[in-house]
């Protein structure tokens, strides 16, 4: 038997629901959520789970492997209390309004209050079809949920806001896929993940309302969130909604932080893609900066403009919260309130990226000069193909002493640039020694304070892509091996060194690796 949840569906009964019940695509109006169940699988089976999240929810290890867990997180079966829903939100994609967009295949199941008073909604990714599935089939194959699953997690003990995964489930059946679209469809496996966080509402929740004139449904989700999910704030009226709006431009600000300091690039920041509560979510064709490159995306699809490229993230976060703004602004008497927020945004995130900037270099604090130095080394890192997480691993662990070019050479993808730029070093560690002179912390705190920001494993795309690999094969071993190493993202773990080794060449333009769609 699986424990009793304690389901309190707070967004299903309270706010307005779809009058149709069932997968019929539809445009829907006046309403936040269609009722739809997900559609059974031919075998559900358990591949992962998260153990944290296993626990954090209730459940212990014993059910997690019992058949009606699978059974219940494939689609195939109900829990009491559960009341499956598709949430009915638009967005902007790659810059321009596209209307109603919707749950297309995620299905949430309910709002578990665990133990410790905790909200958490748990969602099937991959569960069938919903009113919101367009032209396609609301499956995920095993590829792209296998990625979902553990960058969901690793994020977690990485430190930075996400979105929680609770499991990884094959059901069977298979799904076909085209790609690249480029006219090549094929079968691969299909999988289902059960993703978890407290909450899913996304800027295009409150932009679709917007955009139709239907303000009083905008009024009703913007007060139910802030009761909800903000249960933290106090006030009322205008001031109150202000005070939220605010939050969530801090919050995103400096999530976005996060991402730079560890090298994440979402990969395609619509801003339905955008979590009210500041989280990263949709791992989608989202990659890691291997050698440090600002103009690098993972996503083919914005292979050409790249705006959602790893160093215009935080630009595309203040135009997403922009666009936030624009559609609360009928909730508001007057447009000043959006723009302290819209500014708050900016100086949370001026003031994470310093932060960021003393805890990587390992300072007290972050003084003007700083930013230059941290600017110079980004220069230098882009300019001669420098890993970014293997750089940085290697400066908190240097001596004063070690801190000569050749001590970084396994951070070089390039040998000629690494002799090339071999004087260009010299002169920043020089330069960055004589800082650390004029810091009051010892060596030792030093480091400490720079291996809990620049961690030793990251989800490399090539380490998520050789699992993958073998999963197609049928040999899941290297999920399990990859999850427990995300574990423990900034601890020395001898004998798993191969995972924080540099991209190898094989990896450098491989489909998986440096390129990747929104198909899956």
């Amino acid at each position: 038997m699986l424990p009793r949840l304690h389901f309190d569906n707070a967004f299903v009964r309270e706010l307005p629901a779809d009058a149709e019940t069932g997968p019929r695509l539809r445009e829907v109006r006046g309403a936040l959520h269609s009722p739809v169940s997900p559609t059974p699988v031919s075998a559900p089976r358990l591949i992962a789970h998260s153990a944290e999240m296993a626990e954090t929810l209730g459940f212990d290890e014993d059910q997690v492997k019992s058949q009606l867990f699978a059974d219940v997180f494939g689609g195939n079966a109900l829990l009491t209390g559960m009341q499956p829903f598709a949430a009915n939100y638009g967005g902007h994609q790659f810059g321009h309004w596209a209307g109603q967009l919707g749950d297309g295949r995620a299905i949430s199941l309910g709002e578990v209050i665990n133990a410790a008073g905790q909200r958490w909604e748990l969602q099937l990714k991959g569960a069938g079809p919903t009113p919101y599935s367009r032209s396609a089939d609301g499956r995920a194959v095993l590829r792209s949920s296998i990625r979902e699953f553990l960058c969901s997690e690793a994020m977690h003990h990485l430190g930075v806001p996400t979105t929680r995964a609770l499991s990884l489930i094959a059901t069977g059946e298979d799904v076909v896929r085209d790609m690249f679209y480029d006219g090549h469809p094929a079968a691969e496996k299909g999988a289902i993940v059960c993703r978890v966080a407290p909450s899913f509402i996304r800027f295009g929740n409150f932009e679709l309302p917007a955009a139709r004139g239907e303000t009083a449904l905008l009024r009703q989700l913007i007060d139910f969130t802030i009761r909800r999910d903000f249960p933290e704030l106090r006030g009322e009226g205008e001031s109150l909604r202000a005070d939220w709006f605010g939050e969530i431009c801090a919050r995103t600000a400096r999530m976005i932080a996060h991402w730079m300091r560890v090298g994440f690039v979402h990969g395609v920041m619509n801003t339905d893609n955008m979590s009210i509560l500041g989280l990263t979510i949709d791992y989608g064709p989202y990659g890691w900066i291997d050698n440090f490159d600002p103009d690098w995306t993972p996503n083919t699809t914005d292979r050409q403009h790249r705006r959602y490229r790893f160093g215009q993230q935080p630009q595309v976060a203040h135009w997403n919260l922009a666009c936030l703004a624009q559609a609360l602004a009928p909730a508001f008497d007057s447009i000043e309130p959006l723009q302290a927020g819209l500014q708050r945004h900016a100086e949370a995130y001026l003031a994470a990226d310093r932060a960021n900037i003393a805890a990587k270099l390992g300072l007290l604090e972050c003084r003007d000069d700083d930013v230059a130095l941290m600017q110079g080394l980004h220069e230098l890192m882009a300019t001669a193909e420098i890993d970014m997480t293997i750089f940085f691993r290697t400066l908190s662990d240097s001596s004063a002493a070690d801190l000569v070019p050749y001590f970084f050479s396994a951070a070089f993808y390039d040998e000629t640039k690494r002799q090339q730029a071999t004087p260009a070093l010299q002169d920043w560690l020089a330069r960055y020694r004589r800082r650390l002179a004029d810091d009051a912390q010892s060596a030792e705190q030093r480091r400490t304070r720079m291996r809990a920001a620049n961690p030793r494993y990251v989800l490399r795309n090539w380490l998520a892509q050789q699992a993958i690999d073998k999963a197609n094969d049928g040999d899941e071993s290297e999920i399990h091996a990859l999850l427990e190493v995300m574990r423990r993202p900034y601890d020395d773990q001898p004998g798993n060194e191969r995972y924080a080794q540099r991209r190898p060449d094989w990896a450098r333009n491989r489909a998986g690796c440096s390129m990747l769609s929104c198909s899956s």
